[in-house]
């Protein structure tokens, strides 16, 4: 028997109603005060359940972008120019109203369930026989959505 995508997530939703959230988050854009640039920060904008290569909020789905952790700027010396992109991140995390060590996911991109009930797909999910389907990594591996949700949930 299938089910539609719409109410494996409700599903999965109702199961993880106790459950703690993370938090997402968005670049702010650029402000000025008293005529002073001031940096970049990322700020809140909503809360999910974190399974995976799935964001599942209250309302909404999303495919997993980049997870941060946030932390205060400091003077660091790397050896790796991406470290100090990660900490520049982190900080700018920070500096939006996430609290020290807090995890957070950013770049995160919606995920269209009507579209994937519809024989269609969004993000990692599809419609593949009648069956939801998710790819759970980019290198292909592609599995019945309710497989993968029964999985993530037995994890927490």
């Amino acid at each position: 028997m299938s089910a539609h995508a719409t109410e494996l997530i409700a599903e999965a939703r109702t199961r993880l109603a106790d459950a703690p959230r993370e938090r997402l988050g968005e670049w702010s854009g650029r402000r000025r005060v008293l005529g002073i640039g001031r940096a970049r920060r990322i700020v809140p904008v909503g809360e999910a359940w974190h399974l995976g290569v799935l964001l599942i909020g209250p309302e909404g789905v999303a495919a997993t972008g980049q997870v941060v952790r946030a932390r205060a700027e400091a003077i660091r010396g790397y050896t790796a120019e991406s470290q100090r992109a990660r900490a520049a991140i982190a900080a700018a995390a920070r500096r939006g109203g996430f609290a020290e060590g807090e995890t957070l996911h950013l770049c995160w991109e919606p995920v269209d369930l009507d579209a994937v009930d519809a024989g269609g797909s969004s993000g990692p999910l599809s419609m593949v026989s009648g069956i939801p389907q998710i790819r759970w990594s980019t290198d292909g591996g592609i599995r019945p959505l309710s497989d993968y949700l029964e999985e993530q949930l037995a994890l927490r």
